[in-house]
């Protein structure tokens, strides 16, 4: 019997599913807390926790993972320079480094003037020490790349530091979007790197030699040499892996898949009983970028979700902590400082603090690793030696050093992974109220309790209070989600959002009631969606399908999808010639901008060279057995009719790779030749 092993680290827990492959039958299944400082704790755990089951016949390991999107949507990443050339530079990308200097080209691929490499080589010398990888991206380089090509050549050649150029991951237009897909991939290669790592220990440890796949954002899967290259593209991964894991367990081809998960609430809709795409890049943490991968909606909302008491106001922060719980149960005292809060005088808040910023008195940070090339300050190097072992609000920390709450920068340490913040989330609330409980709930009560005070509130409605909060915020995020489905737009008016917080709240005004129907069923994976969907569900008058093994619906998902390698060439005919029957024309590609003589020898080599490209790419990938399936699209523009069929606009090549991941660890011995 051929076994597969799907594996999804999310930002919480980490699922593991044991399937038949032949079949797909869930033969086991477990889960463990997902530990960040070393991942393959968690996944070793989880795997242990299937029980007394046999590894033996497993051919195929296949992982999905949030912890690429839940990085970008809080902020995290390794440190990351870029260089952009020929377009202004817009300050929201997010780098630490950045010099925009001469180059870039036209749209038809001629350059603009020289790239000044000169002036790169000295920006990177200043910072290369502070960083740990390069972004490179000049304007219109998916029409020529030179300019990109040429400043990576400079810097491998002189620093050991990754680069990511914006042409190698996109061929759409858009330099923004484009610089913004390089800048987060460079952001994500130790991120990823660091999970396949992990992975690859636990294989060894259980002696489990099987190919690696790592799922795609669109839902297909990529092999771990592919993966550590292009990590961008497995962002939402763990939501793509979620809804082919939908299809699969109950079999329906149309369907809202909510996935409920520690950290952030994907919601994405199956359509012919596929994820559906969306043409224009995913948008992750408010960002467009230009990565391939299933039109998920990302809110930052979990069971592990941050929930802050601002002036006696519920507020539910994106922000991902510790659950009070959770943290109670690995450090038994936290119990006890606790107590010491229950009397503490929460000062009004003041409105010009950013939430992130806001300090609670229950909220408690733990030491959990060195952060490479950061210089602690004195005040963080006697902060991380006072919660080096035992974890301390920032009130204790500032009763022994003297120093205000507000004085250390904890966001920054946070974003570096240095400090874990502990505080009341969602899970929490469920732990109080008694409804969910499976770790320590007293920590959970005695916060509660605390907070319940601060709003006024006995502890039982402040809970239900929390969790309602929960419920309406994914209620709005599945009809955002559905109205953005039917009419392309996202922008509300005030009109629009007031209808649609009766339709989640069911409360009347006062002369109205509003209520909503949705056409499609809903289909919950995650651990707690019992708690949340079934009131979702009956405030948007649909059904609700909570399938057996939906707990771990990312792992399921993980372990049945398809190797898929995609090219796109476009082919321009040169200026004022479209009219030809065949006319000279311009190549734009991802290695190369090249002229010919007409649009036949073009579209030919676009084909030859696709298809080689796109096979070596799947061979790299870990597929067998790959078709290749070659698309071409004219597109004309009307010249009127004495003019016959029109204007020859651009020719549109796109040629696909689709197979199966090899069931045998071939992949080495078969690649050796790409290298």
């Amino acid at each position: 019997m051929d076994l597969g092993l799907g594996i999804d680290t999310g930002g919480t827990y980490t699922d593991t599913a044991l399937v038949e492959l032949s079949t797909g039958k869930v033969l086991a299944k477990a889960k463990a807390l997902t530990t960040r400082n070393d991942l393959s704790i968690g996944i070793s755990e989880s795997i242990r926790n299937m029980g007394d089951v046999s590894t033996k016949n497993v051919r195929l390991v296949s992982l999905s993972s949030t912890l690429a999107t839940n990085s970008v949507v809080e902020g995290k990443g390794c440190r990351v320079a870029l260089i952009i050339a020929g377009e202004e530079y817009r300050e929201s990308v997010p780098v630490e480094h950045v010099i925009q200097i001469q180059g870039g080209h036209t749209i038809r691929g001629a350059a603009n003037c020289p790239v000044d490499l000169a002036a790169a080589k000295d920006f990177v010398s200043g910072i290369a020490d502070q960083v740990d990888a390069i972004a490179v991206s000049t304007f219109f380089s998916v029409r020529n790349p030179e300019h990109e090509n040429a400043l990576k050549e400079m810097i491998i050649s002189n620093w050991d530091l990754p680069v990511v150029c914006g042409h190698e991951l996109s061929t759409q237009l858009g330099f923004h979007e484009r610089t913004l897909t390089a800048v987060l991939n460079a952001k994500l290669i130790p991120i990823k790197a660091e999970l396949i790592q992990s992975v690859r220990k636990v294989l060894t440890d259980f002696e489990i030699a099987a190919p690696l796949m790592i799922v795609k954002g669109d839902g297909s899967l990529m092999g771990e040499r592919l993966a550590k290259e292009r990590p961008v593209e497995t962002i939402l991964s763990g939501p793509a892996a979620s809804l082919i894991g939908a299809r699969n367990l109950t079999g329906e081809d149309e369907g809202v898949v909510v996935d409920v998960g520690g950290t952030t609430t994907d919601i994405g809709i199956l359509r012919g009983g596929k994820p559906r795409l969306d043409p224009e890049g995913a948008i992750i943490g408010g960002w467009r970028t230009r990565v391939r991968a299933a039109d998920i909606s990302t809110s930052g909302i979990g069971g592990d979700s941050r929930v802050v008491i601002v002036n006696g106001q519920i507020v539910l922060g994106t922000l991902r902590v510790m659950p009070l719980c959770i943290a109670s149960s690995k450090y038994p005292r936290l119990s006890e400082h606790l107590n010491k809060v229950r009397n503490f005088k929460l000062t009004p808040q003041a409105t010009h603090i950013a939430l992130e910023n806001v300090i609670q008195a229950d909220e408690f940070f733990i030491y959990s690793r060195k952060a490479k090339g950061y210089v602690l300050s004195d005040n963080e190097k006697e902060l991380i030696d006072l919660i080096a072992t035992e974890p301390k609000t920032l009130h204790e920390v500032s009763e022994i050093t003297g120093v205000h709450p507000y004085s250390y920068n904890v966001r920054k340490l946070e974003e570096l992974g240095i400090i874990t913040r502990i505080g009341f989330t969602p899970t929490d609330a469920l732990h109080a109220s008694g409804e969910y409980v499976e770790y320590d709930a007293e920590a959970s009560k005695i916060a509660a309790e605390y907070r319940a005070n601060l709003c006024g509130m006995d502890p039982k409605e402040f809970c239900a209070s929390v969790k309602e909060a929960v419920i309406q915020k994914i209620a709005r995020e599945i009809i955002y989600r559905l109205i953005y489905e039917d009419c392309g737009k996202m922008s509300h008016c005030d009109v629009c959002t007031e209808f649609i917080q009766k339709f989640v709240t069911h409360r009347p005004g006062i002369d109205f009631s509003a209520d909503l129907r949705l056409n499609k069923k809903i289909i919950g994976i995650g651990a707690p969606i019992a708690a949340y969907l079934p009131s979702v569900a009956k405030r948007l008058n649909t059904e609700l399908l909570m399938p057996v093994n939906s707990d771990v619906g990312n792992a399921v998902g993980a372990i049945t999808g398809s190797i898929m390698e995609a090219v796109e060439v476009l082919i321009k005919p040169k200026p004022s010639l479209g009219v030809m029957e065949d006319p000279p024309c311009t190549m734009h590609s991802t290695d190369e901008m090249r002229e010919f003589e007409t649009i036949t020898e073009a579209t030919s080599y676009a084909r030859s060279w696709g298809e080689a490209r796109v096979r070596r790419n799947a061979v790299l990938a870990g597929a067998d057995n790959i078709e290749v399936v070659v698309e071409s699209q004219k597109i004309m523009g009307q010249m009127g009719k004495s003019w016959g069929d029109g204007l020859l606009l651009e020719v549109h090549v796109k040629v696909t790779a689709v197979g199966k991941p090899k069931m045998v660890f071939e992949q080495e011995k078969e690649t050796d030749e790409f290298d």
